[in-house]
């Protein structure tokens, strides 16, 4: 069974919709083959109020925000990670409302030219937050969740009252996300993956497109199991002696938008590296990237 894609939302650019009784939905003009239909800003509570991901510092998505919540009180700005679609209009938006920006932290940067959501190199929380930290306000609490995998300082953050997750890029309904190293890993990917399922969550809600309301852990294990059978196709590529990504992405990939291939090498890559930590597969390079050679070594391993 694949993934249950959710690939369905309605929405107006720059409106706001309440999407459940503690969360609206504003979501930014900024569509593409990375952020789906544009970033997904998320309002938690009424009166005193979260905003999460404020998206791009677009002036039409800018002013939108600004009249929407002209009448309540931004007591926090919450980011899931520092990329370009998500953390540019923290800070701004922050100054306007006389608040704070919450995050991990920076991140670190990913190789230029190869994502479409590039590092936002700029950003830094005015808060660092992480693990067990709770955020909080008239009749809302968040729990921040460590995350990292799409990113190295990823974070989902959990709505106690409505038993729903806030996924940012971790997990998304219309595709599964990008782990592209240096600030990707997809170790830790797998293990967030654990993270997020163990909640027992009833609803998440991404940053890029619709929830998912159905069978939360369900879906996220085959989540798990796309990211299994990826892998396995990786093998079965280096046990035939290819060593090269770039030709392993033009094969398994190759009914996928051609745009994405380098995000897909770069994913090819974070499993890659999973394999030689795990001391599975082997490469010459101290650094690899993907124009690095690896080779298979499992059967040197049963010799």
């Amino acid at each position: 069974m694949g993934i249950p894609y959710i690939k369905e939302i309605d929405f107006e650019y720059g409106k706001v919709e309440q999407v459940s009784p503690l969360i609206r939905r504003v979501v930014a003009n900024n569509p593409g083959p990375f952020t789906f239909v544009g970033t997904g800003v998320y309002i938690i509570g009424h009166g005193k109020v979260a905003v999460i991901d404020p998206g791009p510092e677009l002036a039409e998505h800018f002013d939108a925000l600004k009249e929407i919540l002209k009448n309540e009180t931004i007591t926090h700005v919450l980011v899931t990670h520092g990329h370009s679609d998500h953390s540019p209009l923290a800070k701004p938006l922050a100054n306007w409302a006389g608040c704070l920006t919450y995050a991990k932290n920076s991140g670190v940067p990913t190789a230029k030219g190869e994502l479409g959501s590039a590092d936002d190199l700029g950003f830094m929380p005015d808060v660092q937050i992480g693990d067990g930290d709770v955020i909080s306000g008239p009749g809302w609490t968040l729990d921040v969740i460590e995350t990292p995998g799409h990113t190295c300082n990823h974070l989902c953050f959990g709505l106690r009252e409505e038993n729903a997750c806030l996924t940012g890029d971790h997990i998304m309904g219309w595709s599964t996300t990008i782990v592209a190293p240096p600030d990707g890993n997809m170790g830790d990917y797998m293990r967030s993956l654990d993270k997020i399922e163990e909640r027992n969550f009833d609803i998440m809600w991404p940053t890029h497109g619709s929830p998912i309301r159905e069978d939360v852990n369900g879906f996220i294990q085959s989540y798990r199991n796309h990211r299994l059978d990826r892998e396995s196709a990786i093998i079965k590529h280096l046990e035939a002696g290819e060593t090269n990504i770039p030709k392993m992405v033009e094969s398994m990939y190759a009914d996928v938008d051609k745009r994405l291939h380098p995000a897909a090498a770069l994913s090819v890559l974070g499993h890659m590296l999973k394999l030689v930590e795990e001391g599975r597969v082997e490469t010459a390079d101290a650094s690899p990237t993907v124009r690095s050679e690896f080779r298979w070594k499992a059967l040197q391993q049963t010799s």
